[in-house]
């Protein structure tokens, strides 16, 4: 059955996700987008904390976790986001459905392999700045994609307590973006189009260790640490003069010739560390700081005066509650109950403000009877950007699903 699920799940996301708009963020305009992955629902929900050796959840964050796994695990993550853009002239409602990612995590004896496929950031925005005086230039932006990550890793359990692990994700994806500069009341423009390629490899490596503080106690801790890697952008600019009608359908006049250029993008290591204390599969207390030296990938589309790249910086606590996940009478004590609160600098500097993200999460754990799969639900609240200086927030709510899917592979048949 896993299997068949496994194979469905591939095809709809293969023609689902590379499609589809993953954010609405104006901010999603600068460096390669805005970063949707943030681990499973299951850790998301935790705002983020991912530190527990699990033996039927993937953990895509830590490739040591893969070591971990009891059973055959399939994961699949969705989210139905709205956000409220407001700024000090005016407010807009947005909504989006998304896939969050698919996994696929195998144990191998001491050893464990995952693999999957995961949108790793969006663009998707729509942004007119009108002109406040008769002869003044006006612009409408707007763009679409994205960047893509498959993924291939090994865990390895060296101690019953210690686990280690490397994973390797290849990156793809294309960027397009359409910029329109008109004068109001002049029905001819111009136009500039740009699309950017993106290709490449980046490594990521953890390691993971528990031990026992008490006679039911134990303390956890996560190190992960994501290789410096290198995006090579090809890039395309078509700059043309157009007519517009007042819905803004262009017809082009005349075109300069198409401008080819090629880039490379850095992709910034990050390191994090995670630790927290609770009683196996009852209850857990965590936190998580993660740390990059910058957040910067621009292009030559996405360059602008008023924009800088500094460190990016998180920080997170989070945890579970499980009333008693061996009761056969009362499903709802079977329940887990997940919560966080976090808080993010992006490292995005737009005049002068600094673009930070924080937010809480809550979510649930539904246990499927008679086997080890469930459901999961989770719950996201926020705030991003700001309106100082003339820039926009967000207020955004998510509400996700998932489904961690879990089964036996490769067991020789007793009888025929």
């Amino acid at each position: 059955m896993i299997k068949k699920l496994i194979v469905s799940a591939c095809l709809l996301l293969s023609l689902v996700s590379f499609a589809q708009e993953g954010t609405s963020s104006p901010y999603s305009f600068y460096g390669i987008g805005d970063i949707r992955f943030k681990g499973t629902l299951e850790n998301r929900s935790m705002a983020g904390v991912v530190v527990e050796q699990d033996s039927i959840h993937i953990n895509l964050e830590n490739p040591a976790s893969y070591a971990n796994l009891k059973l055959t695990t399939f994961s699949l993550g969705g989210t139905y986001g709205t956000k409220s853009l407001k700024s000090n002239t005016g407010s807009a409602n947005t909504r989006r459905t998304t896939l969050d990612y698919l996994a696929v995590g195998l144990p191998l004896g001491k050893f464990g392999v995952g693999f999957g496929l995961i949108p790793y950031s969006s663009v998707g925005y729509k942004i007119e700045s009108l002109a406040d005086q008769d002869g003044e230039t006006s612009k409408r932006l707007a763009g679409t994609g994205g960047l893509n990550k498959v993924f291939f890793g090994v865990g390895y359990k060296i101690a019953p307590n210690f686990s280690i692990g490397a994973d390797a994700h290849y990156n793809f994806g294309k960027i397009e973006t359409n910029s329109l500069e008109f004068i109001t009341n002049v029905p001819i423009g111009t136009r500039e189009l740009n699309s950017a390629d993106l290709s490449g490899m980046n490594f990521n490596i953890g390691a993971m260790y528990q031990t026992k503080i008490g006679k039911k106690i134990s303390l956890y801790s996560s190190l992960n640490y994501t290789v410096e890697g290198t995006l090579t952008s090809q890039n395309a600019r078509n700059i043309a003069t157009v007519f517009y009608s007042s819905g803004f359908e262009v017809v082009e006049v005349d075109a300069l010739p198409e401008q080819k250029t090629e880039k490379d993008i850095k992709l910034p290591s990050r390191i994090s560390f995670g630790a927290g204390i609770g009683e196996s599969k009852k209850w857990l207390v965590g936190g998580k700081i993660s740390y990059q030296k910058n957040s910067g990938q621009e292009n030559t589309y996405n360059q602008a005066s008023n924009v800088g790249y500094g460190r990016y910086g998180s920080v997170s606590l989070g945890g579970y509650y499980i009333p008693n996940y061996n009761s056969f009478s009362n499903y709802a004590k079977r329940i887990v109950y997940r919560g966080g609160i976090k808080y993010e600098k992006t490292g995005l500097m737009i005049n002068s403000e600094s673009i930070n993200d924080m937010g809480v999460t809550f979510g649930v754990g539904l246990p499927i009877t008679g086997s080890f799969s469930n459901v999961n639900l989770g719950f996201e609240l926020g705030k991003k950007g700001t309106t100082n200086a003339n820039l926009i927030q967000e207020n955004y709510a998510n509400f996700s699903v998932s489904f961690s899917l879990n089964d036996k592979w490769f067991e020789k048949r007793k009888f025929n």
